[in-house]
């Protein structure tokens, strides 16, 4: 009888061990799905890496106090666009201003394409903020079609406070376009599936 329950235990043991890796690796996996998305927002929120921040406010305050911004554009292999950025500018800290890049599709078919962006000094990624910008959406340019995309942003006043932004002198805002495919119309996946109204 001993030795039944003894063997019964060692049973139950290995089954709650195995349970607990099967947990154990769940939760890795769901880590690791999790982990881009909670960097972005760590980004987002803390202006890590140079990210900026996006809002719907405009700053209530204009400092007497020029930030001179510069501009880079860059395109990635596998998109033939022509991406140019806006000139200078030296807006005053806290001042909303709106610059253009420029877009030039090259190719001979429609193509879309993503903007990534950060700002150097990455320390000032905190206090960039962002009212409008095409980055936020994808962008579909048609065969030889120049398009121009605003940004309008303001630099956070805040930045004059803290120990490791109050020095800087210019502030760098860089983009780099990505291919990327367009989301296909509601219509032509009905198409590809069943029609709308359910008949073969």
């Amino acid at each position: 009888m001993t030795q039944i329950t003894a063997q019964q235990g060692r049973r139950v043991g290995n089954g709650t061990i195995m349970a607990m890796c099967f947990v154990f690796v769940g939760a890795m996996v769901g880590m690791a799905y999790a982990a881009v998305p909670l960097y972005q927002l760590f980004c987002q929120v803390t202006g890590y890496n140079g990210t900026t921040q996006r809002t719907e406010q405009y700053s209530d305050v204009i400092l007497d106090r020029a930030m001179p911004v510069t501009f880079d554009a860059n395109t990635s292999n596998g998109l033939n666009w022509d991406f140019k950025a806006a000139g200078r500018i030296e807006p005053k800290i806290g001042e909303t201003v709106q610059v253009a890049f420029t877009a030039t599709n090259r190719s001979s078919t429609p193509t879309t394409g993503t903007a990534v962006f950060n700002v150097t000094p990455m320390e000032a990624g905190a206090y960039f903020n962002k009212v409008e910008c095409f980055c936020f959406t994808e962008t579909t340019l048609q065969p030889g079609e120049t398009l121009e995309m605003p940004v309008v942003f303001f630099v956070d006043p805040e930045i004059t406070k803290a120990e490791e932004t109050k020095n800087i002198k210019t502030i760098t805002l860089s983009y780099t376009f990505y291919p990327s495919q367009p989301s296909k119309p509601v219509a032509a996946v009905q198409e590809k599936g069943k029609p709308a109204n359910g008949q073969l």
